[in-house]
Parts: C-alpha cells; sequence; structure tokens
C-alpha cells in the first residue's frame, strides 16, 4: 500500500494536535506585559523553537512546501521568524536554525515593542532524528560524545559556533540565546562554553543534555578500582617502610590516572575559570532519561526557588522533573517541556558533573579528526 500523506490539520505533529495548550491563542496584552519574565512561558517557547528544527528537517525530507510545512507553526504564534537554516555540508540535513523577533508581525498584532525578556535572536539546535538521510550524521556525533565527551570535531559544533558568535555580534549577547534538545543540547553546551572562554555569555536553554560517555564511565571505574585497592593494602600488616610505599602507589596512582585521562581533570587553566561562574545555563533533566539523568547525580535536595552553586559560585541552573512508570521515550522526549502538566523543580546544589563540563572547558581536548 503507497504511503498516505497526513494532512497537516490531523498531523500528529501540528502546532494545535501536540503543541501547548495554553499558549496557542496569544494576544497582545500577553506579550505587552512580557510573559517572557515567566520561567514557565520561557521554556516552553524555547522547546517549541526546538521542536521547529526537527520539524524543519522532516518538512525537508518529506518534500512538503509553504502551503503544507509543519514547522512555521511553532514559531509564527510567538511572533518569530525563521532568518537562517544550519546545514549539515555532510548530508544536506538542517540541524538547526536562527529564529529572529518579527517586528512586523509583531506590530500588525498591535505589540508596538519586544517584550522584555524575549531575545532578538534564538539558536535552536535539534537532536537525533531516526530517519534515513539523517541518522548516520546524528549517531556519528553522538558516537563522538559518547567516546571523547567532546563534540568540538564535528562539523556541526564550527557552524554552529560560527553563527552564534555572528548573531551575538549583531545584536549583542545579552539578546542572543542558544537552545538545544538531546544531542542538540550537547552541542549548545559546548558552544556556549567555548564563547564563554572567550568572555562572551549567551543564555542557553539546554533540555535532556546527553551525559553519559565512555570517558565518564572510565573515570568512574578508575575511581572505584583505586578505592578497593586502598581498602585492600589498608587491611594489610604494614611497617613504616609499608606505609611509605602505601603513599607513593597513592600518589603515582593518582597522578597516573590524571595524566591517562587529561580531557578529565579539572585543573587546566585556573586563572580562566574563575570567569566560567558568569554563564549560568539552564539545564532541563528528567530522572527517568538514562541520557542525561546523571547531571542530577548527588546534587542534593530540590526546591523551586534556589540556584545551583559550587563553591559559592554559580555553575548552572538545573531543573528536575521526576516521574514514576515513564517510559524512557516519553523521559527523554522535547513535549515535555511544553506540557501544561510539567512540574519541576531547582536543584539547590550542582552535581559533580555540571562542575567538571564547566571546568572541562578549559582542559585539553583529544586530538579529533573531522568527519
Amino acid at each position: 500500500m503507497a504511503n498516505q500523506v497526513v494532512p497537516r490539520e490531523s498531523h500528529p505533529y501540528a502546532f494545535h494536535v501536540s503543541g501547548p495548550r495554553k499558549f496557542t491563542s496569544l494576544n497582545w496584552r500577553d506579550l505587552i506585559i512580557s510573559s517572557w519574565k515567566d520561567a514557565n512561558y520561557k521554556r516552553t517557547v524555547i522547546a517549541c523553537f526546538i521542536q521547529a528544527v526537527y520539524l524543519l528537517e522532516l518538512d525537508r525530507q518529506e518534500k512538503r512546501t509553504q502551503g503544507n510545512a509543519l514547522a512555521p507553526n511553532w514559531w509564527i504564534p510567538f511572533k518569530y521568524k525563521l532568518k537562517q537554516t544550519l546545514i549539515d555540508e555532510r548530508d544536506g540535513s538542517i540541524f538547526g536554525t536562527i529564529l529572529e523577533w518579527d517586528r512586523s508581525a509583531a506590530l500588525a498584532d498591535l505589540i508596538p515593542i519586544r517584550p522584555s525578556g524575549a531575545p532578538r535572536a534564538v539558536l535552536a539546535l535539534r537532536g537525533t532524528l531516526l530517519k534515513s538521510p539523517t541518522m548516520r550524521r546524528d549517531i556519528e556525533d553522538d558516537l563522538r560524545f559518547v567516546a571523547w565527551e567532546s563534540l568540538k570535531g564535528s562539523v556541526r559544533f564550527k557552524a554552529a559556533l560560527e553563527v552564534l558568535k555572528s548573531i551575538c555580534g549583531k545584536y549583542g549577547s545579552n539578546n542572543v540565546c542558544i537552545a538545544g534538545h538531546s544531542l542538540g543540547a550537547g552541542f549548545a553546551l559546548q558552544v556556549g562554553k567555548e564563547l564563554a572562554k572567550e568572555g562572551t555569555y549567551v543564555e542557553a536553554h539546554l533540555f535532556n543534555p546527553p551525559s553519559v560517555s565512555l570517558a565518564m564511565s572510565l573515570k568512574t571505574i578508575g575511581e572505584k578500582a583505586e578505592f578497593v585497592w586502598n581498602r585492600l593494602k589498608s587491611m594489610l600488616p604494614y611497617s613504616g617502610e609499608a606505609q611509605i610505599s602505601n603513599d607513593v602507589d597513592k600518589t603515582s596512582s593518582s597522578v597516573g590516572l590524571k595524566s591517562r585521562m587529561p580531557q578529565l581533570s579539572g585543573s587546566g587553566l585556573k586563572d580562566a575559570s574563575l570567569g566560567v561562574a558568569k554563564w549560568v545555563p539552564y539545564l532541563y533533566v528528567n530522572n527517568g532519561d538514562y541520557i542525561c539523568c546523571y547531571y542530577n547525580d548527588g546534587a542534593g535536595t530540590s526546591t523551586k526557588v534556589n540556584v545551583g552553586t559550587t563553591n559559592g559560585q554559580v555553575s548552572a541552573k538545573l531543573f528536575v522533573v521526576s516521574k514514576e512508570k515513564q517510559k524512557f521515550l516519553e523521559a527523554h522526549g522535547l513535549e515535555q517541556w511544553w506540557s501544561s502538566d510539567a512540574e519541576l523543580q531547582q536543584v539547590i546544589h550542582s552535581s559533580n558533573l555540571i562542575s567538571r563540563q564547566l571546568r572541562s572547558l578549559y582542559t585539553a581536548a583529544p586530538s579529533q579528526v573531522n568527519l
């Protein structure tokens, strides 16, 4: 049987079908009083912008025209317009977009000024699409993160960084926002860190950012093995000479671990790392999503008002949602972040993983080959 074309009006990804319910009929009052100052509203809109990137690529793959495309309805209600798409030169797929405040559309609805808190431009990056035209390159970058915990070798990293620098130069970094989901959140985090290293800080919203990597797993295994070895040695009879040997072994073991995995060391350029506290990304994670849940590992208690800190310095704003009996695809999905029943809690203390991710900006990265 031939594939049937699903009408836009009834398509499961149509904005009025799966989009946020309470934001489908905005009027000028909603915007002029600046709903953007409300954290839930901002999270909802930005998540919708990322969904638009997924749909831009699906519209391309399924050859939908301007008349029946699904993506535009995910930014038009919020008075934004498509400024530019980011294309992966390896397969021609759309992996990101720049959405810009649409002054003309706003004026048509009697909105004379851009609401306070609304960015002039948003760089949104999608995650992995399990569709044959783009799946290979998406998974290549997924494996890149798993192997090296770094996406700098990807052509998408270079393209996103160049575009972000360009719009920051045009609008000012305080009027720009970067956002991503899943793999896209990984790119947004690392591109944002790269700019932070240069003293440019942009607002970043990261949904289900990847936290699992081979490098992290090896580090955890190494730490556990060292702990067990030291416990065994402490149980053996020892003399003064043995104690000295034990100290030497402990020192050499620690040095050996750091030398084998320099990218995981938290030392780096300590003088430069003082500035990273000025960059405070927003991380949205689900405890039922094994891809991002480790950001909440050891993060302490939760609250709805306090900000995560590390050694007295703000490092990230971590928002966590926990639901029982949730399937992985639901826990990792983007739709939960504009759902009306989403109950988020903000973690008081940032996890060690967040601290390491921010510090790792200033450590040596492994050499990689562009793919």
